[in-house]
């Protein structure tokens, strides 16, 4: 990568946690669409592709027209006519039945980087492009596990109704009134893990540029992307507490597994606070708000040249 697409130089890994209130974070088409769930431990799951929407949904709202930050997998948009954009940009004399595969080595990663320089999604997530018009593929730096539920949650499923009929015959036999269903989850407090590696941001070759920037509007969306995320399904959720590792060095100074483990969260009642799954907590009702726990971040022995930041 040229200095202007410098990618980050230090290892990453980050803890979010994130709530819902009444709400379904992240329905499952399978299963009519109920909120995802471990059926082993009930635990609630979030699809890491469901948080990627929501960042790049929130960096398309904060930076609309910035160089650099257009967003590639987003609603209506048509790949191929992107990737024929950097097909027209790095070699304008080709023609359409050439752009099916990639050109020579050095042509192939001008192509790529020049999608990474324009799309931030790609150059932090990582893209395959290779659908008819080939653009290559991209692993990208930054990468999120499935998010799940501290404790297991009780979806809900609510009936409700509508005023209004969808047809005439609706109308006429149903007194206009519609049934419907709802699935919620009372409360659920979900936990996150993220990595961010600097190899695959700044290699000469293969890295994609991800930068200091990009860094921080990653973490800027990660903090705010519920506020704008708002609808009658997904209820209240907000981010509650967002947990940066950051490392001295490109490949790390610590396991991450290591790190993620300093990360506890207690069950909180009357004052008490208790490891979950304590027989102290089995008497305690539901929690319902994020006053219910208590995350805390062991600092003590810290690894050299890692470092715990709490935005």
């Amino acid at each position: 990568m040229t200095s202007e697409t410098a990618g980050v130089t230090r290892r990453h890994e980050f803890v979010l946690f994130f709530d819902v209130q009444n709400g379904n974070p992240n329905g499952d088409p399978d299963a009519g669409n109920l909120p995802r769930l471990d059926p082993e431990t009930s635990q609630g799951l979030v699809s890491d592709v469901a948080l990627k929407r929501k960042i790049r949904n929130y960096v398309a709202l904060a930076r609309p027209d910035a160089p650099g930050h257009e967003i590639y997998m987003r609603d209506g948009a048509t790949l191929n006519l992107e990737h024929r954009r950097a097909w027209a940009a790095v070699m304008p004399e080709a023609k359409p039945e050439d752009q099916k595969k990639l050109p020579k080595e050095a042509k192939a990663r001008e192509l790529t980087r020049w999608m990474c320089a324009n799309f931030w999604d790609i150059r932090t997530f990582g893209a395959v492009m290779t659908t008819g018009v080939n653009a290559g593929q991209v692993r990208g730096p930054v990468q999120l596990a499935f998010a799940r539920s501290v404790e297991p949650v009780l979806p809900l499923e609510i009936a409700i109704t509508r005023l209004a009929a969808t047809t005439e015959s609706d109308a006429e036999t149903k007194g206009g009134r519609t049934m419907g269903r709802k699935h919620i989850v009372p409360y659920g407090l979900y936990r996150a893990h993220g990595f961010v590696s600097a190899p695959l941001a700044s290699h000469p070759v293969k890295g994609t540029g991800f930068s200091d920037d990009d860094l921080a509007l990653l973490f800027e969306a990660l903090g705010q992307m519920f506020d704008h995320d708002r609808s009658a399904a997904r209820g209240e959720m907000a981010t509650r507490k967002l947990v940066i590792f950051r490392h001295a060095t490109a490949l790390g100074n610590a396991p991450a597994h290591t790190l993620f483990d300093r990360v506890q969260t207690l069950r909180v009642h009357k004052g008490e606070a208790h490891e979950i799954g304590a027989d102290a907590t089995d008497n305690w009702p539901p929690a319902r708000s994020f006053s219910d726990y208590r995350v805390t971040v062991d600092r003590e022995g810290l690894p050299a040249g890692v470092e715990v930041i709490e935005p």
